[in-house]
């Protein structure tokens, strides 16, 4: 099987966000995101929004897989995180090797309530 490698630039930067300076990552594109997917088939988005990193989660892929399946269940590593800001959204970069860039903004929950998908 060929492969293909794209490269997506990432600019860092201080926010300002609740009254609180946070360092995140812009991702040079811009990604649709799906409302309350239950599973990875699910993300349909609406509206393409910046997506800002401010953290990322590495993953074997047997845990992705499950959490694929599962985007909207509780997990406490989302808590509190994530929101809107300015034309985009806060978000945890979840990844594992072979499986594609998921970018997860609980928006202050504890679940995937707005998902994109790279990959």
């Amino acid at each position: 099987m060929k492969t293909m490698t794209i490269t997506i630039e990432r600019k860092p930067l201080t926010i300002q966000f609740d009254g609180k300076d946070i360092q995140v990552e812009e991702l040079g594109i811009r990604l649709p995101f799906g409302r309350k997917p239950a599973t990875m088939s699910e993300i349909a988005g609406s509206e393409d929004c910046t997506v800002y990193i401010t953290e990322t989660r590495e993953m074997e892929p047997a845990e992705f897989d499950s959490f694929a399946m599962n985007l909207y269940k509780s997990r406490d590593w989302l808590k509190g995180k994530g929101g809107y800001y300015c034309d985009g959204r806060l978000c945890v970069e979840v990844h594992a090797p072979g499986r594609p860039y998921l970018f997860i903004d609980p928006s202050g929950s504890d679940s995937g309530r707005y998902v994109a998908r790279l990959g």
